[in-house]
């Protein structure tokens, strides 16, 4: 069996893919997932303090790619309370902390990218 984007199809619960790549790219692809991920690495983050961070996301985006991101198991949701106003924590699944050494290095590369062409600026 081939292990890479070289020809063999790849299913997992119950969908298939071309190549493990599209599996990947299919779980933290887009905009807004891999950014959630990164936010969420070093513990427990409320909605809200995910949103302050995020600060160019919109609403109804951010609820769906947390919702998408539960769905695969990336990131587990914790309500806390039972009537409003309830307190629901996001945190990574030990499946989302594997993701960690990927975001380091897409991290890494980005800062690579800005000190070579270009610089951090406080707003915009």
């Amino acid at each position: 069996m081939k292990k890479e984007c070289t020809g063999n199809y790849v299913e997992i619960n119950g969908k298939v893919y071309p190549c493990t790549v599209s599996l990947a790219m299919d779980l933290v692809g887009g905009k807004w997932k891999t950014v959630i991920l990164y936010h969420l690495r070093d513990g427990k983050k409320r909605y809200s303090e995910l949103r302050k961070e995020m600060i160019s996301v919109t609403e109804m985006t951010l609820s769906l790619q947390l919702k998408q991101l539960e769905k695969d198991g990336l990131v587990s949701r914790t309500v806390f309370g039972e009537k409003p106003p309830i307190r629901v924590e996001y945190e990574l699944t030990d499946f989302g902390k594997s993701f960690i050494p990927v975001l380091e290095a897409i991290t890494a590369w980005g800062n690579g990218i800005v000190d070579k062409s270009g610089k951090f600026v406080d707003n915009f």
